[in-house]
């Protein structure tokens, strides 16, 4: 055996006996997709981003006066997008897709959701229903079940992580992949373990389709095992698994995976610092999502977003409490980019929101059925009745992304 098969064969093993029982329900054989088809990916930064710090209003002059040592507005790097709007130095790949008019950044965004609770928060974004825990499915597998015939099948969506998120569960079958962290198997184990699965139709089934996987997410050196690190650590191999899966002729057309540790309560920093290093991470995964897709990139629309925004005033920890308002990000070859969405409230102490957040202007639900609308082609008539009921003042945006198909 060659010691890439061998490497390749020991991450399938430890995948087959990772979880619930020694197996991974990690499924291959997608159906629906072709080389040419739409692509949609969907990237959760659970924790709640802080938008000030991401996309600084560096314009509005309450700015500097409220976020105090974390003011990025002075930093060498900073990367301009209009008078009023800045993104983090630690977003240059972000940078040059706004650049390229392949990035929209909305602004002062939320979900219907008003409370500070990071669960119910979370809970209210992946569901699509206005109150926690209203749903046992989330909008994105509504979303697949009400896909075009040419882009619908089994698996025609996948998970990437240790658990299929609530935003993709529900009346769909997905796919589901996880990288591992066990460690490396020698050969007189993997031996002795391909031997047991051989002897079991099952047991040998789960392994071929792991193997299968893990083929898939590690090719192009995409990922190797038991050397990830923790949340955002994680988004650059965690991307080129996606975009390998995506890229597959039988490939599914929708992925989502999610990232932690965006709670900056403390010791935030401005341009250096924990959420800059963090910041860094998730735009080199984007890179990595961009390079992975290839020539699909340009029929891809990523969205990434988070659960709520953080207070505007530093606190005394040097971070940032749970907010509002947030930020988020519309990425991608399909993209109508180089634009700011939604209207700007202001950050004088009269414009807050409870005195302390962001107001929220623009509706996340509208920019999410805009684009399921008119990139996936899922019909308005079942985005208002089954992927986001009791939406109807969550109106649709114009011009969002290319190639609309009316």
């Amino acid at each position: 055996m060659d010691h890439r098969r061998r490497q390749v064969l020991r991450s399938a093993v430890a995948a087959g006996i990772a979880a619930s029982g020694g197996l991974l329900a990690t499924r291959v054989g997608f159906a629906g997709a072709d080389a040419g088809q739409r692509r949609f990916v969907f990237v959760l930064l659970r924790g709640a981003l802080d938008g000030l710090a991401a996309v600084p209003p560096v314009g509005d002059r309450n700015y500097a006066r409220l976020r105090g040592e974390l003011d990025v507005s002075k930093a060498a790097d900073l990367h301009r997008l209009d008078d009023l709007f800045a993104l983090h130095p630690s977003l240059g790949f972000m940078a040059d897709l706004w650049q390229d008019r392949q990035l929209a950044v909305a602004h002062a965004v939320a979900t219907p959701y008003r409370e500070r609770s990071h669960f119910d928060a979370q809970d209210v974004l992946e569901s699509g229903v206005v109150t926690p825990h209203g749903s046992q499915s989330g909008w994105l597998n509504r979303a697949l079940a009400a896909l075009p015939p040419q882009a619908a099948g089994r698996n025609a969506g996948i998970a990437l992580g240790a658990n299929v998120p609530l935003v993709m569960r529900g009346p769909v079958e997905v796919a589901s992949w996880s990288p591992a962290t066990l460690p490396d198997l020698d050969d007189a184990t993997l031996a002795r373990i391909g031997q047991m699965y051989g002897a079991d139709s099952l047991l040998s089934q789960r392994l071929s389709e792991a193997l299968g996987a893990d083929a898939v997410a590690g090719a192009a050196g995409g990922m190797s095992r038991g050397r990830q690190g923790r949340g955002g650590a994680q988004v650059e191999p965690v991307a080129r698994a996606a975009a390998n899966f995506l890229v597959q002729p039988d490939g599914p057309s929708v992925a989502m995976f999610d990232t932690t540790g965006w709670d900056t309560h403390a010791n935030q920093g401005s341009d250096q610092g924990a959420l800059a290093l963090r910041l860094r991470a998730l735009d080199a995964g984007l890179k990595a999502l961009r390079e992975g897709l290839g020539a699909s990139w340009e029929r891809t629309v990523v969205l990434v977003a988070t659960e709520f925004g953080r207070t505007v005033a530093i606190n005394g920890t040097r971070g940032t409490d749970h907010g509002t308002g947030a930020a988020a990000f519309l990425l991608g070859g399909a993209v109508r980019g180089g634009r700011v969405l939604g209207d700007w409230p202001g950050l004088a102490d009269k414009q807050l929101y409870q005195g302390r957040d962001l107001m929220p202007t623009t509706d996340l639900r509208s920019i999410i059925k805009t684009v399921l609308r008119d990139h996936l082609q899922v019909p308005q008539k079942q985005l208002e009745a089954q992927v986001f009921p009791d939406s109807a003042a969550a109106g649709y945006m114009s011009d969002l992304v290319r190639g609309r198909v009316d």
